[in-house]
């Protein structure tokens, strides 16, 4: 009878180990745990690592980096806990792309020049009327501290990265703090690949369908009374890039979204809208242009000929910045390799 012979054994294959750590306040622990578990359910799929809890303690069990990791995780969200801000899905995604200490240190200036803290106890947080923002990966940390720290910033990088949320969130922000007087928000009237014919409607109802991703991102940061009555004294503005013309935009925060729509000409006439005491942020994808074909973009020229301007930043992101749904990295992440190919 022939032998049979078995697969050579994986010696590279990291033994288990297990990793404990203690949480003394109770109710804390319950928190972080969440209900039914979830929160450490969502540890253990993310870093393949199993998570037990014994009393007091909760025990990683797994290769030991994976293990080592997810207790790393577990006490960054439970001192969340104990600064008495709570642990949420979003908050466990961005311990897992950040983990530990966030970086402090970063300021930003006042009008009459004293530098103000801007993040206390070393978490990045932009605090709007509803809620708190805070990053989730490095790209975005580096991102909403140039915008704090520029006049002029652009962000760059495909879609669901946070580029136009991040920025309207600190416009609020700044607002909220009396840095700036009024919150302009701006994008090109191009139509992505379709042809959307006659719309009824007087002005606003023609552009607004346009604008509606602009709305989104200020209805989750301020009340809606609040928003309406701030549009309705011109307080918030969003409007056509074409609108701008003529414009001096000054003490104001202005933001232009999908300005790879933009032509070279009107790039430069927004840019040069720029007054005093204002904050500008462009921001961009450029695999998403949507002018005739042979027009160029204005982001492109923009990076071309700005890109070596102190005191204007260009931030870029990737795929692994999409903070949407896991899919639509990978979707981006496709598109990415049948480019290259």
């Amino acid at each position: 009878m022939a032998a049979t012979l078995l697969p050579p054994r994986d010696t590279t294959e990291q033994p288990l180990t297990e990793v404990a750590v203690e949480f003394p306040d109770n109710f804390l622990l319950i928190e972080l745990c969440g209900e039914f578990d979830r929160n450490l359910a969502e540890i253990e799929q993310k870093l393949s690592v199993q998570i037990l809890r014994r009393g007091n303690h909760l025990v990683a069990m797994g290769e030991r980096p994976a293990a080592e990791e997810a207790v790393k995780v577990l006490r960054s969200l439970y001192a969340r806990l104990e600064a008495g801000r709570p642990v949420a899905s979003a908050d466990i995604d961005r311990e897992l792309r950040m983990p530990g200490d966030l970086g402090g240190g970063l300021a930003r200036a006042s009008r009459d020049g004293k530098q103000i803290e801007m993040f206390k106890g070393g978490a990045i947080e932009i605090k709007t009327r509803k809620k708190l923002v805070e990053p989730r990966t490095e790209a975005q940390k580096a991102y909403v501290a140039s915008l704090f720290q520029n006049e002029l910033a652009f962000g760059i990088g495909p879609a669901g990265t946070g580029k136009t949320y991040l920025a309207v969130a600190v416009g609020v922000s700044m607002f909220i703090d009396g840095l700036v007087d009024k919150i302009i928000l701006s994008r090109p009237a191009v139509e992505a690949g379709e042809k959307l014919g006659y719309l009824p409607g007087d002005m606003k109802d023609k552009v607004d369908p346009y604008m509606q991703p602009l709305y989104d991102a200020l209805n989750d940061f301020l009340p809606g009374k609040q928003l309406a009555k701030m549009m309705e004294e011109k307080v918030i503005e969003i409007a056509p890039l074409a609108f701008m013309r003529g414009r001096t935009l000054s003490h104001a925060f202005v933001v232009l979204d999908e300005a790879q729509n933009a032509t070279t000409m009107q790039m430069k006439m927004f840019l040069t809208r720029l007054g005093e005491g204002s904050r500008m942020v462009v921001t961009g994808d450029r695999t998403q242009i949507d002018l005739p074909r042979g027009m160029p973009s204005g982001l492109h020229d923009a990076e071309r000929l700005l890109g070596g301007i102190n005191k204007i930043s260009f931030n870029y992101f990737t795929s692994k910045d999409v903070v949407r749904h896991p899919l639509v990295a990978a979707i981006i992440e496709a598109y990415e390799a049948d480019a290259g190919t």
